[in-house]
């Protein structure tokens, strides 16, 4: 049964067969799923929904993939597979330029591009236990102990659940909607908590002299990334 932690997967492709196949074939090994058929929705639901990884066509109507790739790259490290019949050494160099992370062509093997897949979201998803690094901060999951340049920091319960969230993702761009469902799940919304708790963090994690680390994209929602 899918759940809101496994990790979700958007699609951009224009042929709406293979959409579908790849589309069930991800559903059965256990991922979420959004599909997109054009460049243009494929960004919004990019947006809208952050997903953990990209299958992006290049050859798509309204906006091409490479645009679509760029876009994301302004706000987001979050991988991204070219899946195109567009094969020549030009085309791969191009893609990859525009912040795709991998490239594969069609005809496709599925078992392929579902390897491809494991080995991007091992790369960015840390462990469930051990540490998480993040520039010169530390946060040791097990102890739930924080660490930046060296110096001890104290956080409350949610506090470090929403440093974890933001932490185990650096580079996603996370809505407000999405850390209430997860760190306040079952919260109804009505108020400000969301940025309330993002400036505890902010105040505790960034003292005079040190860099920022969570930034706010304006419109979207929150990011944990270095500056």
């Amino acid at each position: 049964m899918e759940g809101i932690d496994q990790p979700l997967i958007l699609i951009v492709e224009d042929e709406k067969d293979i959409a579908r196949f790849i589309e069930l074939e991800l559903q059965a090994e256990g991922y979420r799923t959004e599909v997109a058929y054009d460049g243009i929705t494929g960004l919004s639901r990019f947006r809208e929904t952050n997903p953990n990884l990209v299958i992006m066509d290049l050859m798509l109507p309204v906006m091409d993939g490479l645009e679509v790739a760029r876009r994301i790259r302004k706000t987001s490290n979050v991988p991204i597979i070219i899946l195109t019949a567009k094969d020549r050494v030009e085309d791969k160099v191009e893609g990859l330029d525009a912040g795709a992370d991998d490239y594969l062509v069609k005809p496709f093997s599925i078992e392929e591009l579902l390897a491809r897949i494991r080995a991007h979201l091992r790369r960015v998803t840390p462990a469930i236990t051990g540490e998480i690094r993040v520039s010169d901060l530390i946060i040791n999951l097990e102890g739930r102990e924080v660490y930046r340049a060296g110096r001890r920091i104290e956080f409350s319960n949610k506090e470090f659940e929403l440093l974890e969230l933001l932490a185990k993702s650096p580079g996603k761009v996370f809505s407000r909607f999405e850390i209430e469902e997860k760190v306040w799940p079952g919260y109804q919304g009505g108020s400000n908590v969301v940025d309330v708790y993002i400036g505890y963090l902010r105040k505790k994690l960034e003292g005079a002299g040190e860099r920022r680390l969570i930034h706010t994209v304006r419109g979207v929602g929150y990011v944990l990334r270095e500056d």
